[in-house]
């Protein structure tokens, strides 16, 4: 990667200057962190621990818990350090590493979610052939799909980002080190960055949508089908939830990548990108694990043998 930057550290200016805001956030965000890290971790440890969910249904939940540790992880604790001692400064390398590692995990779980969308169409439109269908050699190369694409995306963009050159300022408007943000400080010509940035964000968001919305149409086509009221409202109940964690994550990524720069307000953006980026990853474990019946079973088993154990 040839770089022709004299900058060899950037200045993140955070979520806010305001002294009285920055503990009320750094509580906030330490419980939200902590959460999607116990909230994630327990769900991946539920599944390794109950031989019951050793089946391909449960291969995706898993990684997508994996992945909203890492791509939270990526971003969450240099905010929590930033408000706690007021130091925003990363350096050039990190900066590449930050880049490199939240695109690349939140690119496999825009293609999870829409795997996971396929499987349940799997599941509900046809249950008889599903263990047939999705078989755990399917589930596991469509998973590593997903890496291997998020990967490859997040080095072309971080390969197009640092090799601009830097030589006006070096303060980030932003949070952390995101694409946007990071080339309106070159000096170079960011034109075929942005086309880069648009076209590879375009593509990930409408084959993700097209494969989750065709996937949800002959869901509720099926559920419509369905004679008993009960597993009707049962189903819809858990469609909404997904959709609305979908919603969230699709419509801050597409606010954030699917305009021009032009258009762009940085204060917006940061509004945004924490949904995606603190946020969702925290929902996530409810909105798909912990309503699901078999996963809530497996709680209260290991929940009845820790009582054993620990128990008076």
């Amino acid at each position: 990667m040839e770089n022709s930057t004299e900058v060899n550290e950037f200045m993140l200016l955070g979520l806010t200057d305001n002294p009285e805001l920055q503990v009320p956030l750094f509580i906030t965000f330490t419980l939200i962190y902590f959460t999607t890290l116990i909230g994630n971790l327990g769900i991946i440890m539920l599944i390794l621990l109950d031989s019951r969910l050793h089946t391909p249904m449960y291969i995706f939940p898993s990684n997508l818990s994996l992945v909203d540790c890492v791509y939270s992880s990526a971003v969450t604790p240099k905010v929590m350090a930033g408000l706690l001692t007021g130091d925003k400064v990363i350096s050039y390398g990190g900066c590449v590493a930050q880049m490199l590692f939240f695109v690349a995990f939140a690119s496999v779980d825009c293609f999870l979610l829409a795997v996971m969308a396929y499987d349940r169409h799997a599941a509900v439109c046809k249950p008889l052939h599903y263990t047939t269908t999705m078989t755990t050699s399917l589930c596991a190369q469509m998973a590593v799909g997903c890496y291997v694409w998020g990967f490859i995306e997040s080095s072309i963009h971080t390969g197009f980002t640092f090799c601009l050159s830097f030589c006006h300022s070096n303060v980030v408007h932003h949070f952390f080190c995101d694409i946007p943000p990071i080339i309106a400080l070159s000096c170079s010509d960011i034109y075929l960055n942005e086309i880069v940035l648009f076209i590879l964000a375009a593509f990930n968001v409408c084959f993700a949508l097209i494969v989750i919305l065709t996937s949800y149409l002959f869901i509720f086509i099926a559920i419509l089908r369905m004679r008993s009221a009960e597993g009707r409202k049962k189903a819809f109940s858990t469609c909404a939830s997904h959709l609305t964690a979908v919603t969230i994550f699709y419509g801050t990524v597409m606010f954030m990548y699917l305009q021009p720069s032009s258009s762009h307000s940085m204060d917006n953006d940061q509004m945004a990108s924490v949904f995606y980026t603190i946020i969702v990853p925290m929902l996530n474990p409810i909105v798909y694990s912990l309503r699901n019946k078999e996963v809530n079973n497996a709680f209260r088993k290991v929940t009845k043998k820790l009582k054993i154990l620990f128990g008076p």
